[in-house]
């Protein structure tokens, strides 16, 4: 039996209910919640200050940011796996999602610092993208949804490249959770 901690790579669209799954996950699992956005938007929002960049998909945003986020996560991940906790990471991961190479170095990453990685894709249709996006009626949200269709049909809503768990993000996320927990018994 294989006991290193597993590191569940949580992925998804925006609003398709990562931050939710991953809290019900955790609870289920007596795992670390480490959430991209809550551990480092202020000081994204620093550097977005600095140059000048009105939203996080500004191309020069990203281009200085994006390797030191997704760094900010995995060191901290380091840490929970060495106390022996699972951990549940939320964030685009999109690199990860689209290139099996970039999912393969990731794994080898985690693997490194004593964890199991597996990557779980959260699916979820355009029309109830929408509803849940204006339905959260977060500020970051604004722009995207003054033509909503347009920026929806804008995501990549198809499953990863990368060997994954499929959960449908329309289940309670109670249930979405056991699922997960379940593909990885």
């Amino acid at each position: 039996m294989d006991a290193k901690p597993w590191v569940v790579v949580l992925t998804g669209a925006p609003g398709s209910g990562k931050s939710s799954t991953a809290q019900e996950l955790a609870r289920l699992w007596g795992a670390a919640v480490l959430d991209q956005d809550a551990m480092t938007n202020p000081l994204v929002d620093v550097v977005a200050g600095l140059v000048g960049a009105l939203d996080y998909d500004d191309a020069r945003l990203v281009e200085l940011v994006r390797a030191a986020r997704y760094a900010c996560l995995l060191r901290v991940a380091a840490d929970c796996v060495s106390a022996g906790l699972p951990v549940v990471l939320v964030a685009p991961f999109t690199s990860e999602r689209r290139e099996p190479e970039a999912w393969s170095r990731l794994e080898d990453e985690v693997s490194a610092f004593g964890g199991r990685a597996r990557l779980v894709w959260l699916r979820i249709d355009p029309q109830t993208l929408i509803t849940r996006l204006r339905g959260r009626a977060a500020a970051r949200d604004t722009e995207k949804l003054r033509d909503a269709e347009t920026y929806v049909a804008s995501l990549d809503l198809g499953a990863p490249a990368s060997p994954c768990v499929e959960v449908d993000a329309t289940l309670p996320w109670s249930e979405q959770a056991v699922r997960i927990r379940s593909a990885l018994s």
